[in-house]
Order: C-alpha cells, then sequence, then structure tokens
C-alpha cells in the first residue's frame, strides 16, 4: 500500500512538482500519512507554507507565454528530485538503503517519464499553434496533478495502477517516436550506388 502511493505520488509529480509534495505535507501534518524516518519536517509549519507559496507560483506560471518553458526546464530536474522524495517518505517500513534505492529508482523514474513527456508535449503545442494550446494543456497538467495525488492518497491502489498505466503508454508512445526519428534520419541518407563514390 505504501509503495503504491509512492508511485502514484511520484507520477503526478511529473506533472506539477510541488502539488504533491503540498499534499503529502498535509497529509504528515494531519496524521493521515506516517512520515519515514527523517521526514517529518515535510509537515511542520515553515515546509508547508513554502511549499503553499511554490504550488501557487508553479500553477499560476504555466499560464505565461515563455515562461511555461522556463519553468519545464526547472521542473525536470525538481520533478526527478520530488518524485524520489515522495517515494521515499512514504516507505517508512523499508531500511535506508532500499528505500532510497526504490525512491530513486521508481520515484523519480516515474516523475521522469511523466516530465519529460509533459515537455515534448508542450514543444509539440507549441509548434502546432505558436503557443496557443498551451494554457489548455496547463489546465488539464493541473488537473491531472491536483486529481492524481488526491486519488493517490485517497485510493493508492487505483492511482498505483493508473500511474502504472500512464507509464506503459508513455514509454511506449516514447519508443514510437524514437523509431520513427531512427527510420526519418535512414530516410534521409540515401546510398551512394558504387561506382559513383
Amino acid at each position: 500500500m505504501a509503495g503504491a502511493l509512492g508511485l502514484g505520488l511520484a507520477a503526478s509529480s511529473g506533472f506539477r512538482v510541488f502539488v504533491p509534495l503540498l499534499a503529502a505535507g498535509v497529509a504528515h501534518r494531519v496524521g493521515w500519512l506516517p512520515p519515514a524516518p527523517g521526514f517529518a519536517w515535510l509537515g511542520s509549519t515553515p515546509a508547508l507554507l513554502t511549499l503553499a507559496a511554490a504550488t501557487l507560483l508553479e500553477l499560476l506560471g504555466y499560464y505565461l507565454p515563455l515562461l511555461d518553458h522556463l519553468l519545464d526546464a526547472l521542473a525536470t530536474p525538481a520533478a526527478l528530485a520530488g518524485g524520489a522524495l515522495l517515494m521515499a517518505s512514504s516507505l517508512p517500513q523499508l531500511d535506508p538503503t532500499t528505500r532510497w534505492v526504490l525512491s530513486v529508482v521508481v520515484g523519480g523514474g516515474a516523475a521522469g517519464l511523466v516530465q519529460g513527456s509533459t515537455v515534448l508535449l508542450r514543444a509539440g503545442t507549441t509548434a502546432t499553434t505558436g503557443g496557443l494550446a498551451n494554457p489548455l494543456f496547463a489546465t488539464l497538467e493541473n488537473g491531472l496533478a491536483v486529481g492524481g495525488t488526491a486519488l493517490a492518497l485517497l485510493l493508492p491502489l487505483v492511482a498505483a495502477a493508473l500511474a502504472l498505466g500512464l507509464l506503459l503508454f508513455m514509454g511506449s508512445r516514447w519508443r514510437r517516436w524514437q523509431r520513427r526519428r531512427v527510420a526519418a534520419r535512414q530516410a534521409a541518407r540515401v546510398p551512394i550506388p558504387p561506382g559513383f563514390a
């Protein structure tokens, strides 16, 4: 159950880094989610105030042209760290080495895959619509971050199943996109017939 909760929160941090961190901090503070050893600070008043301000700035910042791309550049490494942190804070019963290895690989990997996919999609919407569709895309991401976080806290197994399905879907799309890129590169290379070299 704790691993499912961590995976759901980590995947949600790929959409918005601070939404699930704030929710986890509030859950720790009210006793809904017992923190792993060393993570009680996440529910402290200074941490909650900082996370609330960062969440508000992140949610609104994606509606501003050009700032959304800057936030994507900053959010990519932050999502990896946030996903690992959320996974680690959700696994209180594991020894520290196992907890951190799982957190970096599973939590950071899930958040990174989601975040990387959203960066590519935002670049695609910018290229095809000149950035006009980016506010709509930002609204969708905000909704997925809030909804995924709420689902992870209320129904962790369902959230983990949905997160796993999302990750598998994004992974297959990523592989398909890579294959098309390789095929396009190979098609662009016209072989030189023997004797003309």
